[in-house]
């Protein structure tokens, strides 16, 4: 029964998400749900310790998707990988409920770190094409990743993160409907730093034609009383 019931989730989750979906039937076709129920079987076999087992199913379900979930990650209720091709999640990573995750992101670890060593995803999370989350902190709730971002520190609650190494550039408390979690309307800092640096030689600009002009006006002054 709890198999049906994976099935059953999981066909919703992709229906709901995917917009190029136009069956039920073609669900059984996508990387998402092939490697979540190669996930699910794998991560049973952990938790007994059939390590040997576990990584196995893993490991089959990573070269039939691009999608390799170590099987001791523990993931929550309706994560969607999108394409998922290169998608790698950590043996200690942990991801709550709701996300979504692109192709190419990994939820890894720096390298330096014992026990605890890859990410924790919050609920209603996206993280976009390219992402790289290295490290063994927490990304919260309700919180978007842009494309191509590295993130190596906790992200608070409802933000925006982009750039390398990614950093906060929006925070607005507001929940992200997954109707709004595009790759697309995410701010730009590089474009945002270019305006204020734009704006600050036309300040820088302005003062010195005044200046001229006061210089100019004390010279004619000069020149009049000589």
């Amino acid at each position: 029964m709890g198999f049906i019931r994976n099935v059953r989730e999981e066909i919703h989750i992709i229906r709901e998400r995917d917009p190029a979906i136009h069956s039920s039937m073609e669900v059984f076709l996508y990387p998402s749900f092939k490697a979540m129920m190669h996930y699910r079987v794998a991560h049973r076999l952990y938790q007994k310790k059939h390590f040997f087992l576990a990584r196995y199913v893993s490991q089959r379900g990573a070269r039939k998707t691009g999608i390799e979930i170590h099987p001791g990650a523990q993931i929550g209720k309706g994560l969607f990988i999108d394409h998922g091709n290169g998608v790698i999640i950590g043996e200690t990573t942990v991801i709550g409920d709701n996300v979504t995750l692109y192709q190419g992101v990994t939820l890894g670890g720096t390298g330096k770190e014992h026990g605890k060593r890859h990410p924790t995803i919050g609920n209603n999370v996206m993280i976009s094409a390219g992402a790289k989350v290295l490290g063994s902190f927490t990304i919260g709730d309700n919180s978007k990743i842009g494309a191509g971002s590295v993130v190596l520190s906790e992200v608070p609650l409802n933000s925006t993160v982009v750039g390398v190494p990614g950093r906060v550039v929006k925070r607005n408390n507001q929940t992200l409907p997954q109707e709004t979690m595009n790759q697309i309307d995410l701010p730009d800092p590089v474009k945002e730093d270019i305006a204020c640096l734009q704006q600050a030689n036309t300040e820088l600009v302005n003062r010195l034609l005044g200046m001229e002009e006061e210089i100019r006006r004390l010279k004619r002054e000069i020149d009049e009383k000589s």
